[in-house]
C-alpha cells in the first residue's frame, strides 16, 4: 500500500491537472458560443449555395466545361482541416483517418494543410504537404477560402491536380460533430430530378452571356463558400470536441481524488491504530 505521504503527493497533483482542465473547459465554451455563432449564420449561405450550383447544372444538359470534369492528372487536392492544439478526444484523429483509412492512394494525393495537428500527422506517414498555414483556422474568414481557392484553382487549371476534396469536420450541435470528406472538383452534377425542385427540374438553363462565361463565375465562389463553410464549421466542432474532453478530464479527476481521499483516510487511520497499538503494548509492557 502506498504511504501517506504518495498519496497525498499524488492527490495535490491531480488537483494541480484538474484546475488546468476546468480552466480549459471554461476557455473552450466560451470560443465555442462565438463560433457556434459564425457557423449557424454561414450554414444557410453555404447549403443554399450547394444546392443552388447543383441543381442549376443539373438543367444545364450536357456541358462541356473544365470545372464539369476530371482533370488529365491523377493527382487528387486535399484540403485537410484540422487544429493547432491537441486535448480534443477524437477530433484530430477521426479527420486524418478519412485520409489515411479511406480510399485514396499515398502517392496521388497532394495535402493543403490548415492546422499543424493534421500537417504533423500526414507529414509522419508519408504524405506530400504541399500547403502548410496553421493561422487561418485560429480566425477563418472568406478572403482566407478565396486565396485557397485561388491557388488550388490554378493548380486545377495548370493540370497539376485532376480533382479536389476537403475533409472536415462538419459541426451539427455542441455534442455531435462528423468527419466529412467532400468533393468539390469537378462539380459532380446531380442525376436527372435531383437537387432541383418539381417539374422545373426539366427545364433547361439559359446563361447570359455565355455558359462558359457564367461557370467560370460562378464555380469559384462555390469553391469558396464551402471551403469557408468548412472553416467556420471546423472551429466550431474543434471548440466543442475539447469542451467535451476537458469536461470528461474534469469529471475523472474529481472521482481520482475522492479515491485518493479515501485512500488516504484509510492509510492514516491505520497509522493511528498502529500508533495506539505501540502505546498500549508498551504500557502492559512497563507495569
Amino acid at each position: 500500500m502506498a504511504s501517506m505521504r504518495d498519496i497525498k503527493r499524488r492527490k495535490g497533483s491531480i488537483q494541480s491537472t484538474q484546475q488546468i482542465t476546468k480552466a480549459m473547459k471554461l476557455v473552450s465554451t466560451v470560443k465555442l458560443q462565438r463560433a457556434k455563432q459564425r457557423a449557424e449564420q454561414s450554414k444557410a449561405y453555404f447549403n443554399c449555395m450547394y444546392e443552388t450550383v447543383t441543381s442549376m447544372l443539373a438543367r444545364t444538359g450536357g456541358l462541356n466545361h473544365p470545372y464539369l470534369r476530371a482533370g488529365q492528372s491523377g493527382k487528387k487536392a486535399v484540403i485537410v482541416i484540422t487544429s493547432n492544439r491537441g486535448l480534443a478526444g477524437g477530433y484530430n484523429s477521426n479527420v486524418i483517418k478519412l485520409i489515411t483509412k479511406g480510399e485514396f492512394r499515398k502517392e496521388d494525393l497532394e495535402i493543403y494543410a490548415i492546422g499543424k495537428k493534421g500537417k504533423d500527422a500526414l507529414q509522419r506517414n508519408g504524405y506530400h504537404i504541399v500547403m502548410n498555414n496553421p493561422d487561418i483556422i485560429e480566425e477563418p474568414s472568406y478572403v482566407d477560402a478565396m486565396a485557397i481557392t485561388d491557388q488550388l484553382l490554378k493548380s486545377y487549371a495548370d493540370g497539376e491536380v485532376g480533382e479536389i476534396y476537403l475533409a472536415y469536420t462538419g459541426f451539427k450541435n455542441t455534442v455531435v460533430h462528423v468527419p466529412t470528406l467532400l468533393k468539390l472538383l469537378p462539380v459532380e452534377v446531380p442525376k436527372d430530378g435531383e437537387g432541383a425542385q418539381g417539374a422545373g427540374s426539366r427545364a433547361m438553363m439559359n446563361f447570359e452571356p455565355e455558359d462558359e462565361e457564367a461557370l467560370n463565375r460562378i464555380i469559384p465562389k462555390y469553391v469558396t463558400s464551402l471551403i469557408y463553410g468548412g472553416l467556420v464549421e471546423a472551429a466550431a466542432s474543434e471548440n466543442g470536441a475539447r469542451m467535451q474532453a476537458m469536461d470528461s478530464a474534469t469529471s475523472n479527476a474529481e472521482e481520482m481524488i475522492d479515491q485518493l481521499s479515501l485512500m488516504y483516510n484509510r492509510a492514516r487511520q491505520g497509522s493511528i491504530t498502529q500508533e495506539l497499538t505501540e502505546i498500549i503494548a508498551g504500557a502492559n509492557a512497563i507495569s
